[in-house]
């Protein structure tokens, strides 16, 4: 009866959503409502980083319903929760990035900055990478690097053009028309593509040549997911404008850009309510994104991603398997075919281990489990894996 009332009532995104039903979910598991277990190497797609119903998330979420939820529209009161967690954002963020506008999520916190390099530098001209992937609105769907994705809901907003991300000819493309170059620091749907030699450092320095901005979306890589609270301190990059959300909330929705305080002071006048949420910063939430980052910060989860992420490169060697991309626990396995790909994820779930796909890249094997998995759990989805592929490479 569930599964009829979930296709029958609620919107899908796909043809064929896998449609588990979920009993409930702790740590680095979840339990349908047959009670079987499967272990989680998606983490809800890179968004629960402290794993599912972390404790210190849970006292802080409790604590803060105990005082007050949502009593008013964003930015008019001073709320604890979202003033201590912008100021913490503030103490790690690079010093020229002082002030955070928080959202509801990701895709939303995309919106805000670009209509914040509009309005800072007074231009319209947005360039985004081939490939790229920053959410779903129609701001984001706009500079998604994906035409197939975006045709059937033109027209959408005017002035973007692409360049092709680690291609430095294309730099030539940043001029003094441009308000903004967006990029992921690691490009997700295209398949963890992380830049090569100096390459985001060269799009800076091309930027401040011409007085456009670099908005770095971080939504995937934040957090410690790549051994560092953000991508971009791996590769001798210092944004203008960070993009946040994902990795933050500890399984609640979140999302934030953050720039200058001279920046982000222009969407508070002319026109007054440059940018207006009614849930953003909400406390509940803020508390729980709070609860986060100090347990990232305070624990030894960065480092141990990367000795994670080196674990899964020496064990996950196969014939079927191309390549490792992608760093920390921000990793995907390529294999050699979309096929093989679709039966690796496919298999997995029956074997109780949840795997997923990358947009744009078929023969990605998506594998970005909680950073508080354990090497226990860790090397028995690796042993899963292995056996899938063992078997399917003895029947080809």
């Amino acid at each position: 009866m569930s599964k009829e009332a979930f296709f029958k009532y609620q919107a899908q995104t796909t043809p064929h959503p896998l449609a588990m039903e979920i009993s409930h979910a702790e740590g680095s598991y979840i339990f349908d409502s047959n009670k079987k277990a499967y272990l989680d190497f998606v983490a809800g797609v890179s968004a629960c980083s402290l794993g599912h119903r972390h404790p210190k998330v849970i006292k802080a979420i409790q604590d803060q319903l105990d005082k007050y939820m949502h009593v008013m529209v964003y930015g008019e009161y001073i709320q604890k929760p979202a003033l201590e967690l912008t100021e913490l954002l503030a103490k790690h963020y690079p010093e020229k990035i002082d002030k955070t506008y928080l959202t509801n999520s990701g895709t939303e916190a995309i919106d805000g900055a670009l209509k914040l390099a509009r309005r800072f530098t007074g231009r319209s001209e947005i360039l985004a990478a081939d490939k790229a992937y920053h959410g779903n609105t129609m701001g984001a769907l706009s500079i998604m690097g994906f035409e197939e994705r975006k045709q059937p809901f033109r027209p959408l907003i005017p002035n973007v053009r692409f360049l092709k991300f680690n291609d430095e000819k294309d730099l030539s493309k940043i001029t003094s028309k441009t308000a903004a170059v967006v990029l992921e620091t690691i490009q997700g749907g295209a398949g963890f593509i992380q830049p090569k030699n100096n390459y985001l450092n060269k799009v800076q320095k091309r930027c401040n040549d011409v007085g456009a901005l670099l908005i770095l979306d971080e939504i995937q890589p934040g957090f410690g997911r790549t051994g560092t609270l953000f991508g971009f301190e791996n590769y001798n990059c210092t944004p203008d404008v960070i993009v946040v959300g994902k990795g933050l909330g500890g399984g609640m929705p979140i999302g934030a850009f953050s720039a200058s305080q001279s920046m982000m002071d222009c969407l508070s006048d002319q026109p007054k309510l440059g940018h207006i949420t009614t849930f953003g910063g909400h406390p509940v939430i803020a508390a729980a994104a709070l609860a986060t980052l100090k347990e990232i910060l305070n624990s030894k989860l960065m480092q141990e991603a990367l000795k994670k992420e080196s674990y899964i490169r020496r064990k996950l060697k196969h014939p079927l398997i191309s390549e490792i991309r992608g760093k920390g626990l921000m990793l995907c396995a390529i294999t050699n075919s979309a096929q093989t790909t679709n039966r690796v994820v496919t298999t997995a779930i029956e074997k109780g281990l949840i795997l997923f796909w990358l947009l744009y890249e078929p023969k990605a094997i998506r594998i970005t489990p909680p950073l508080t998995i354990s090497m226990q759990a860790l090397e028995k989805g690796c042993d899963t894996i292995l056996e899938i592929l063992d078997d399917i490479y003895k029947n080809c």
